[in-house]
């Protein structure tokens, strides 16, 4: 069903409410691109203020940082991320989060299977879990997350690893004649763009993205507000066609951007520990989740919480558009004494 497309909104969530000179952190770069170690702070504490901004000052140089040797709980985690702005619920397609943490997405193709049987989880597992390729989180939303923070709970001895890529830098990456050719195009988003359905998948699994449906034109160039950076907003999973052109231009320009934002110079690997943490801005980063489990019998756990963005505009300022479905909404800030942590 088409809706009417609401009022513009903005949610600065990775925007100080007022200017706080950022604390002096040790932030180790991993690569020259993308992605930060960041030492000395216990996330499960509360930040101070020059915290807050030194992490944010991180993420804007960085893109996504890391942090090691965690302690963070669902509750702790959920109030790490009210430090960086409002919380979304845990997915559109996820009625099944954690008791009491309806903020919390957890990361564990195992829990398929509680909610649609043991031949469902296994198709599931092999389709969305590891083999979904490079993405950035819930784009055919009309205001994707602005940023997410993943933990680690249970990681295998080895494999499983994140990486992670610079949207930024593969746009400053094309050609200038390029940049300004796709800095006029807009995408259409939406689930299963480029993941057809399976014969013999989850038919629960997928009647419940098609009865709630998300489609969005979005810019291939998007315009950062805190930086006035520009980052190339397509990608594999989520990025079906260029808008306004015919099927065999779509995908060649298409195919030409998806190659440029998987290049390996733009790219940076992380290795999961137990405690384990990532915290991504959204909008200047896609990551491709793991390529080495598929046929390994590992348990591998971990539990996401996202902040809600803004709505993003193309270089003129021209947001995006929304075609089908609702705008992501804040998760109310709920009672810790409501919330029975297991």
């Amino acid at each position: 069903m088409t809706i009417t497309e609401p009022a513009p909104t903005t949610a600065p969530a990775v925007t100080p409410d007022a200017p706080v000179e950022p604390a002096a952190l040790d932030v180790r770069p991993l690569t020259a691109k993308i992605g930060a170690e960041i030492h000395g702070l216990d996330l499960s504490q509360p930040l101070s203020p020059a915290e807050v901004a030194g992490v944010r000052a991180a993420l804007d140089r960085w893109r996504v940082v890391f942090f090691r040797g965690q302690t963070l709980d669902h509750a702790a985690q959920i109030a790490l991320g009210r430090q960086f702005g409002e919380l979304t619920y845990a997915h559109p397609h996820d009625d099944n989060p954690p008791d009491d943490f309806p903020e919390i997405y957890t990361v564990d193709p195992n829990r398929f299977g509680q909610q649609y049987g043991a031949e469902a989880a296994k198709a599931i597992r092999k389709r969305y879990s590891y083999t979904n390729g490079w993405h950035t989180d819930v784009t055919p939303a009309w205001n994707p997350p602005a940023a997410s923070i993943l933990r680690a709970d249970v990681v295998p001895e080895y494999g499983g690893d994140t990486t992670f890529t610079n949207l930024v830098a593969a746009y400053e990456g094309l050609s200038p004649e390029v940049q300004r050719f796709v800095e006029g195009l807009w995408a259409e988003h939406w689930y299963g763009a480029n993941t057809p359905p399976r014969p013999g998948g989850p038919d629960g699994y997928l009647a419940k993205i098609a009865n709630n449906r998300l489609v969005t034109h979005h810019p291939v160039v998007r315009l950062i507000p805190e930086t006035g950076e520009k980052a190339l907003f397509v990608n594999p999973v989520f990025t079906g066609r260029i808008v306004g052109l015919n099927p065999s231009e779509s995908r060649r320009i298409l195919d030409l951007l998806f190659e440029q934002i998987q290049r390996p110079a733009f790219t940076v690997r992380f290795r999961w520990d137990a405690g384990g943490v990532a915290f991504w801005d959204n909008r200047t980063t896609a990551h491709l989740g793991p390529q080495d489990l598929d046929d390994e019998d590992v348990d591998r756990v971990l539990h996401r919480v996202t902040l809600i963005g803004e709505v993003p505009v193309n270089v003129h300022g021209e947001p995006s558009k929304l075609i089908e479905g609702k705008p992501f909404e804040a998760a109310p800030i709920f009672d810790p004494s409501e919330r029975s942590e297991p």
